[in-house]
């Protein structure tokens, strides 16, 4: 009793009283400031988990539509053009805003860890101060009529106690490193901003370049396509004056058996004439010279018709070689026109 009655200085009931107050007014403050500091940074974590990850699932289906598109043409047109440097340029592009986004996406991640962490020391914090506040509330209602009231030893020097000074500098630092983490997330969330804005006009210029490069392609091939079915109208026409032209080679030859014949079956006839009769005269010669005219003039109509002949095979290749072209056209065409295009035009880049 003796050691308990040397105790230092109490304070007045009145300053007891107003000390609680005190202790309570700042218990609510900092509880009402922790509910809403844990309240928004949930929001803010969650709101840029969602959009970011929303992103990537967007720029990973445009991606696929790129890459898609790069190996579909055949023959000739599987070129090397504007078309598909400018789509390997829009994989790249894409690429990067993955490797970007990932990176942030890591970066969100680490802050969603700060944040939670600074949320369980709130958390915590207030959980203490409920049941301090429930304990000083109970202590309150303590009168010198109380029955549960007694005496107690060893209940002035309190083991890990601390002082009111250090009471509110830990409270204020939890506060501090929370809204340190609710002011990091805000502004990781400004920068998320940028960088959507920025990832998505960077992929927006390059799907429109892209998409002018396509179209311009696709005017060279009908172009070309329309000079190609000019060539082979052109060589269709050709064919056929040349079919007509070995038809007529053909039946100028036959036309000239007839005189031929004539002319040979006149010699082997004159040679029947008897004796000194078989005189080599002036229709001996002329006869002579007639068949020898006619062989060469067939002769020259023989080669002219191999060489018509090799003309129109050559013709033929060539309205092979057309048609082949054509149609290499024709499927380029469904490809970029068709298929490229209508793909490219379900491509939505909007500032996420």
């Amino acid at each position: 009793m003796a050691k308990l009655v040397q105790l230092p200085p109490k304070f007045l009931p009145k300053e007891w009283s107003i000390a609680n107050q005190t202790r309570f007014a700042n218990a609510e403050a900092q509880r009402s400031r922790s509910e809403r500091l844990v309240a928004e940074s949930e929001r803010l974590v969650d709101e840029i988990e969602k959009t970011t990850q929303k992103t990537q699932k967007d720029v990973n289906k445009k991606l696929g539509i790129a890459i898609d598109l790069l190996e579909k043409r055949v023959g000739i047109d599987l070129v090397h053009d504007e078309v598909e440097r400018e789509l390997i340029k829009e994989v790249e592009v894409i690429q990067g805003v993955i490797a970007l986004l990932q990176r942030t996406l890591e970066q969100i991640t680490e802050q969603i860890r700060l944040s939670r962490s600074a949320k369980y020391s709130l958390e915590k914090d207030l959980k203490d101060k409920f049941q301090a506040l429930k304990i000083d509330n109970h202590c309150s209602t303590f009168t010198n009529n109380t029955p549960a009231i007694g005496y107690a030893s060893n209940v002035v020097t309190v083991q890990s106690s601390v002082n009111p000074v250090e009471w509110e500098d830990f409270s204020n630092t939890n506060i501090v490193k929370a809204e340190k983490q609710r002011n990091s997330s805000v502004a990781l969330r400004t920068l998320i901003d940028s960088i959507l804005s920025e990832t998505a006009s960077d992929m927006r210029k390059q799907c429109d370049t892209v998409n002018v490069a396509l179209k311009n392609r696709v005017a060279e091939t009908k172009d070309a396509k329309n000079k190609l079915e000019v060539h082979l109208a052109k060589v269709m026409d050709e064919i056929t004056s040349q079919e007509k032209n070995i038809e007529n080679l053909k039946k100028a030859i036959a036309d000239k058996e007839g005189p031929i014949k004539v002319a040979q079956t006149r010699l082997e006839t004159r040679t029947l004439r008897p004796n000194v009769e078989l005189c080599r005269d002036p229709v001996q010669y002329r006869l002579i010279s007639e068949v020898q005219e006619i062989s060469t003039n067939v002769e020259r109509l023989r080669e002219t018709l191999n060489q018509a002949e090799a003309e129109l095979k050559g013709l033929i290749r060539n309205q092979l070689s057309l048609e082949e072209e054509i149609q290499v056209k024709e499927n380029t065409l469904y490809i970029d026109e068709v298929i490229c295009m209508q793909m490219r035009e379900a491509i939505s880049i909007n500032n996420f």
